[in-house]
């Protein structure tokens, strides 16, 4: 093969490869959404919503994810992000939740965070992330419908529902719902509530604990202290006894 043939046959590998990056980059690089840990059905969770950048002369200024009705979450608190300002909105609930035996008559609908000093410049990602629960049971998955907004007034909406095998050009974040466990709390993240009363349940445990501890330790002391003293006594009464003997003795 020759040395001009060669350089063809890279030249066009080289075209193929690029195309196929060209042709997936777009396809792959869109808001997803992602648990740290498990997402398990009727747990809690925290959640990364991952925000790309796909545009090389504009940057990201504003996200928002809207939250899915169909299954309304009673707690979501998303986790300050330097340089991003946070807005949650609410609505009232068509059907009340019940959770904890609290009613709940409203949820989040909608969590926007907008550039405060900061934006997500071309060729960078950012992460924003929710403490989310409890989750639906009678679900697989949850749909967020996002929206992202560029500092040249460009708005992107990733707010298509994916069907069947075939990913849509605008894909919705989907989140995919495990297993439910025994303890209810999934794998990313715990009741704020509950995890308060096993910090303090905790707590007294090993402040309890530490009270017997040195209680024992006092005491062991005390009777140890008392034995010592008792023998000492014992001795120097012998040795007393002992030298009144002897003394006896002599003088006899």
């Amino acid at each position: 093969m020759s040395a001009t043939n060669v350089s063809r046959i890279a030249i066009a590998a080289g075209v193929a490869a690029s195309t196929v990056l060209l042709l997936a980059g777009p396809a792959a690089a869109h808001v997803s959404v992602q648990p740290q840990g498990e997402a398990a059905k009727g747990g809690y969770a925290t959640l990364n919503f991952k925000v790309p950048n796909e545009r090389d002369q504009a940057s990201t200024v504003k996200l928002e994810v809207n939250f899915p009705a169909d299954h309304p979450l009673s707690s979501v608190t998303p986790e300050a992000v330097p340089g991003w300002k946070i807005e949650i909105t609410k609505g009232k609930l068509d059907k009340p939740l019940e959770v904890h035996g609290r009613k709940i008559t409203e949820a989040v609908t909608k969590v926007t965070w907008t550039a405060d000093g900061s934006k997500i410049a071309p060729g960078y990602f950012q992460q924003f992330p929710v403490s989310v629960g409890q989750l639906p049971e009678d679900a697989d998955q949850l749909v967020f419908k996002a929206i992202q907004t560029y500092d040249n007034k460009e708005v992107v909406r990733w707010i298509e529902e994916p069907k069947g095998d075939e990913e849509p050009d605008s894909p919705a974040p989907v989140l995919k719902l495990t297993a439910a466990t025994e303890d209810h709390h999934g794998g990313g993240a715990a009741d704020p509530a509950g995890d308060d009363d096993k910090g303090d349940h905790k707590a007294a445990s090993a402040e309890g604990d530490k009270k017997e501890t040195h209680a024992a330790s006092s005491s062991s002391s005390d009777t140890t202290a008392r034995t010592l003293g008792i023998i000492g006594i014992l001795i120097g009464i012998a040795g007393v006894a002992f030298g009144v003997l002897a003394g006896r003795r002599r003088t006899a």
